[in-house]
This record gives structure tokens, C-alpha cells and sequence, in this order.
């Protein structure tokens, strides 16, 4: 589906962008692969591994989603966009709401107007668990994010295609707890914001061949959640680390006990595939299945009701295979043939 098409990753600089573009490079020929962020630093070092030279068809170009302008010229003759930029970090957001309703947002709405104006096909913009039922600013950000996304379909004249993917944290990304642990290892204490604290994972090679798979069958207006497995914060920790202590400083302003995919209130929205789930919005018909089958009343996806449950010798496993750029292991999602 990539073959000779261009693609643009806003954002794509940080631990997604470059696992997409890894994989993209490895196992497609685009006739343009954009990397639009505005970091000069990183795009240089990303260039050090993917140059210009060696992969011809890869552009950088430096830019703001805050700036529409900037994204109009970007999204010239562009077919897909997967757009992953955001600010991300939940204390920062309690201390910063502006800057993240800018980028959030903001930046959201340029998104789609550079879009329509473009005709792109298609765009994919990455969500996160904290979007569901969100305490905190973060969260409320890309709520507000998803939403426009969702209603762009309504009136781009089905010329372009708006779709959401929704995921917990991803293991081993710059910025998560596992780069955190490892470096508070050599210490021999490691803090706990509360021991009773579970959370989604997913791995970096796991999200990008999920959001390529979405890539291909969406057809606008859904909101796509990937099963996933759940783990105790405690569990990671002893994973990391088993000879560490642990000392409990207290949930930060704006954490959750535990984390929401999918909300009670979109149990009537949502459809149940065998790899994963999707909230398509005024779910009517039995057609709109699709093959899977309408969740229960009273269905909701947390991280402490869910089924599966990584033990603490699988962390070690997956965390092993963590390179120093968090490349990660093979993806063990197939979503083949989840929807006709």
C-alpha cells in the first residue's frame, strides 16, 4: 500500500517516528517518506542513520504543527499523514497548559485544515489511553484532539479519510518509566508513585505495525484500541531491577490508579475484533460489524480488569530485547483479517 506514495510523520523525530520509519524503509518503497518536526538536533541525528544519500526517497523538513502555514506547503502532494507530534509529559501539561493546548489542540485542527486544503487520503493521528475519561490536562488535550479528528470526516467530503489510534504507554520510548528505572537502578532505590498503579503496554514495533494496519483498512470516523497487555508498576520495577528497593512518593498531579481505553459510556459505540477494538461513532446497523460482535453493557477496557497480564519474567524478556535506541522486538500483531 506504500509502494510509490508519500508519507508524511509529523513528529517524526521521536521514538515512533523513527520505529516507522524503520520499518517503512525496510519493507516498502515510498516515493516520499517526509519527516516534518521542528527539532533541527534530532532530524540531524536521525539523518546520521537514515541519509538523504543512501535513502533517496526520505525528506526533512523543519516545522511546527502550531504553524498551519508551514503545514499546507508540507502536505503538498501527500497521500497518507500519520501524525504522532505532541506534547506528551503529564506533569509538564498541569504546569504548561498552554503550551499543550497549542500543540494538542491547536495543532490538530491546522493538521486537518492542511489536509483538506491538500486532499490528502488518509490520516491516522496517534491517541492515548489518558484520552479516555481524562483527570488530567493531557489527556483532556488529546480527548479534544480525537474528537476533531473524528468529526473532520463529516465535512471533507469523503475526499479524505480521518482516523484515531488509541494505545497505552509504549515500552521503552524516550520519556518512559523503563529508561527511568534503569538509570535509578545504579542507586539501589527506586521510586514508586503508588504500589496499587497498573498500566497499558504496548512496544514501539507492536504500535507501528498496528497504526500500518489501521492505515490500510480505515475507513474514516473510528477509533481504533489494539488489545493489549496490562502490568503492575511494581512488577516492572522488580523486572528492572529485583535487588532495589522501592520508596512510594505518591501519585503526581494528574496520574490515575490505573488507566481507561475504552469508557463505560462508549461500551454501545464500540465493536470487539479478536486482535483489537474499534469505537465507530453512531454505530447503528448489524451491518457496521463488520464481522465482530457489538461489547456488553457495561463493557469497559482498563488496566486492572484486563485478561491479559504480563508476568514479571515476560518484562524481562521484552525489556532484554530494548536497544539503545528502544528498537524493540518483532510485533507479534496480525490484524489480517480482522475486517473485510
Amino acid at each position: 500500500m506504500l509502494n510509490e506514495k508519500v508519507i508524511l510523520i509529523t513528529g517524526g523525530t521521536g521514538s515512533f517516528g523513527k520505529k516507522m520509519t524503520q520499518i517503512i524503509l525496510e519493507n516498502y518503497t515510498p516515493k516520499k517518506l517526509i519527516i516534518f518536526s521542528r527539532d533541527e538536533l534530532k532530524q540531524f541525528e536521525m539523518s546520521q542513520r537514515w541519509s538523504t544519500r543512501k535513502y533517496p526517497c526520505l525528506r526533512y523538513f523543519l516545522g511546527s504543527v502550531r504553524d498551519k502555514d508551514r503545514l499546507i506547503h508540507a502536505f503538498r502532494g501527500v497521500d497518507y499523514v500519520i501524525h504522532a507530534a505532541a506534547l506528551k509529559q503529564v506533569p509538564a501539561a498541569e504546569y504548561n497548559p498552554t503550551e499543550f493546548i497549542k500543540t494538542n489542540i491547536i495543532g490538530a485542527m491546522n493538521v486537518i485544515d492542511a489536509t483538506l486544503f491538500n486532499n490528502v487520503q488518509k490520516v491516522i493521528a496517534l491517541s492515548t489511553d489518558k484520552a479516555c475519561n481524562p483527570v488530567n490536562l493531557y489527556g483532556a488535550t488529546k480527548l479534544c484532539s480525537d474528537k476533531l479528528f473524528i468529526a473532520a470526516n463529516a465535512y471533507s467530503g469523503r475526499n479524505s479519510i480521518f482516523t484515531v489510534v488509541r494505545y497505552g504507554n509504549v515500552l521503552g520510548s524516550r520519556g518512559s518509566v523503563v529508561p527511568f528505572f534503569k538509570e535509578r537502578a545504579a542507586t539501589g532505590v527506586l521510586p514508586i508513585t503508588d504500589p496499587r498503579m497498573t498500566r497499558f503496554w504496548i512496544t514501539l514495533d507492536q504500535a507501528a505495525h498496528f497504526v500500518l494496519k489501521v492505515l490500510e483498512i480505515a475507513k474514516g470516523e473510528e477509533i481504533f484500541v489494539p488489545k493489549i497487555p496490562s502490568m503492575k508498576i511494581t512488577d516492572l520495577a522488580k523486572a528492572i531491577a529485583p535487588n532495589c528497593t522501592h520508596t512510594i512518593i505518591g501519585i503526581r498531579p494528574g496520574e490515575k490508579i490505573h488507566e481507561v481505553l475504552i469508557g463505560e459510556d462508549d461500551e454501545h459505540d464500540t465493536i470487539e475484533y479478536n486482535e483489537c477494538f474499534v469505537i465507530k461513532q453512531k454505530l447503528i446497523s448489524e451491518a457496521d460489524l463488520n464481522g465482530g460482535k457489538r461489547c456488553p453493557e457495561g463493557f469497559k477496557y482498563t488496566s486492572n480488569n484486563n485478561p491479559d497480564i504480563i508476568s514479571i519474567e515476560e518484562l524481562q524478556n521484552i525489556i532484554e530485547q530494548i536497544s539503545d535506541d528502544y528498537n524493540i522486538e518483532k510485533s507479534r500483531w496480525s490484524l489480517e483479517d480482522i475486517i473485510q
